[in-house]
């Protein structure tokens, strides 16, 4: 069985998050047929939106750190439960001899797949500036839908504000208003295209259809730890 490195702390929660899917969807009966996993819980890694939107310090020299390490650890292949570091995939991939399994291409194989009509995407402002999702979006054909500038603050409002600052008794109809627009306008899911939404669905109990690409990671990571056993 191949094993798997999980460049982390992008947040803490949202690889914790990660780990337990893995652990959740491998098919196990005792301890030793789970995969070898390992984490770095880098939070020194700098704020990924602020470096794409507003000049912040870039994450590469740490996203590169993490990679070097874990490959050094023994990890077979790499994964990186944060969206939004995936702008910055081509920069962090060229410093290591292992794979990187991407997020967004793998959702958006997984939505083909599954033949949504429409979905729409909800994420942090820098992923949606990096475009990383309109574009693995635009390679499969798939419609999407994105909302609109005054409808992205409850957005990150819930994962900064929520999510990330442990915050669970913030007012979140305003977020309920953007994923009423965005079924009513025709999408049949929301994508949760920041890692800290599937905690905050989870956290708010907020029952919408929605495509989790945390949980489409863990089970491509299965896939490649697991294939020819």
């Amino acid at each position: 069985m191949k094993s798997i490195g999980i460049i982390g702390g992008m947040g803490p929660l949202a690889t914790c998050d990660l780990f337990g899917k893995i652990i959740n969807n491998t098919n196990a009966r005792i301890d030793q047929d789970h995969i070898h996993v390992y984490i770095d819980n880098n939070t020194e890694i700098p704020d990924r939106t602020a470096a794409i939107l507003y000049g912040g310090k870039s994450p590469v020299a740490q996203l590169v750190r993490s990679a070097i390490k874990l490959e050094s650890m023994g990890a077979d292949a790499l994964i990186m439960p944060c969206n939004t570091a995936h702008y910055f995939y081509d920069e962090v991939i060229k410093y290591v001899n292992i794979p990187m399994i991407h997020m967004p291409k793998e959702t958006a194989r997984e939505i083909k797949a599954n033949k949504y009509k429409k979905v729409a995407i909800l994420a942090t402002e820098g992923t949606l500036q990096s475009g990383i999702y309109q574009k693995a979006f635009d390679e499969e054909e798939i419609n999407y839908l994105i909302p609109s500038e005054s409808q992205q603050k409850p957005i990150m409002k819930i994962i900064y504000d929520g999510i990330k600052a442990g915050n669970y008794g913030i007012d979140i109809r305003d977020f309920y208003d953007v994923l009423d627009d965005m079924f009513d306008k025709g999408a049949e899911a929301v994508v949760l295209a920041c890692t800290e939404l599937p905690l905050a669905f989870d956290k708010f109990e907020i029952d919408y259809p929605n495509i989790d690409p945390t949980e489409i990671l863990a089970k491509a990571a299965i896939r490649f730890a697991t294939e020819n056993l």
